[in-house]
């Protein structure tokens, strides 16, 4: 029997059902174990509580003994490498995009000038305050049912969230706007999950490869080494997509390339640093590398500090 840590939110343990099952279907025996986390216990906001609040008491359950493996939101993870630990599945990523769900069926562009609208990212706040559409930015925790509830309350006119989470519960009829990247660069590995397990336990690490998705991982390696690079942090204002696209070479075959876009972005939306690139999907890692020094060529450690040193950032 694999026993598969979780958080217990309805949201976490979703997530982690979809590896429970799939490990299941494969032939594998698998099941769930609720592990509370410092994140779950804390009600202040996720910037303050420091990289790996959701991360860390997982990790633990493994080092330990209570569980064999455990599921994280990827882009909760540090990006810094824990030789204890390897990540053996990245399964197939979900729609990475950040949802808009706005009283009336608004989108974005039709909210009006002081609307309210709550999100939990320093990230998302300074990308809406960069559209200069004038709204009013207020923090926001709780799960998902009680973000969505701010906005049915009437205590909120609208609230980002990121789109998988609603994929996951099947709330996709409330999203009012899908925001493109063009508006808004999600964070580095949104909507992909990371399956880990001990770094000496090969074993298991053989089974779990096998819903690994290739792509995914290449587009998850990317972004997170761009995230690295940056010394940013998983509550810093970087966006970052990357994906794998198909180009033709001047004799017409077709062949996959990994494209990846990212941003740093001024906290109140006076400035966004963007960059992008490509390269091949098995140069991933260096790919992030590369966009990371153009942005920092271009100004984004200035960006990054100051968003570190912003009573602001706290929204």
């Amino acid at each position: 029997m694999i026993r598969i840590g979780t958080r217990g939110s309805l949201l976490a343990s979703t997530q982690a059902s979809v590896v429970r099952d799939a490990l299941i279907a494969n032939g594998h025996l698998a099941e769930l174990v609720i592990i509370s986390t410092a994140g779950d216990r804390s009600s202040a906001p996720i910037e303050t509580l420091g990289v790996g609040a959701f991360t860390t008491a997982l990790r633990e359950a493994i080092q330990d003994g209570r569980v064999d493996a455990a599921v994280h939101s990827h882009k909760d993870l540090p990006t810094a490498d824990d030789p204890r630990f390897t990540i053996g599945a990245i399964p197939p990523r979900n729609d990475p995009r950040d949802a808009l769900v706005a009283r009336d069926g608004l989108v974005l562009g039709e909210l009006p000038a002081g609307a309210l609208v709550g999100t939990s990212s320093p990230r998302r706040a300074a990308q809406l305050r960069a559209l200069g559409l004038g709204l009013e930015i207020r923090p926001l925790r709780g799960n998902l049912d009680t973000r969505l509830n701010r906005v049915s309350s009437g205590d909120l006119d609208a609230v980002v969230v990121a789109r998988a989470g609603l994929a996951r519960l099947g709330r996709l009829a409330d999203v009012t706007e899908t925001l493109e990247p063009v508006q808004m660069l999600p964070a580095p590995a949104q909507g992909a999950l990371a399956v880990e397990c001990r770094a000496d336990d090969s074993r298991l690490a053989a089974v779990l490869a096998e819903l690994d998705h290739a792509e995914t991982r290449a587009a998850i390696t990317a972004e997170r080494a761009l995230l690295a690079e940056l010394e940013a942090g998983c509550s810093a204002p970087v966006g970052a997509i990357a994906e794998v696209v198909e180009s033709i070479d001047e004799d017409g075959r077709v062949f996959d390339e990994l494209s990846l876009r990212a941003c740093v972005a001024a906290l109140d939306g006076s400035d966004v640093i963007r960059a992008s690139g490509i390269g091949a999907p098995e140069r991933a890692r260096e790919l992030g590398l590369s966009v990371a020094a153009e942005l920092l060529e271009l100004g984004a450690g200035e960006l990054i500090g100051q968003a570190r040193r912003d009573p602001a950032h706290e929204n």
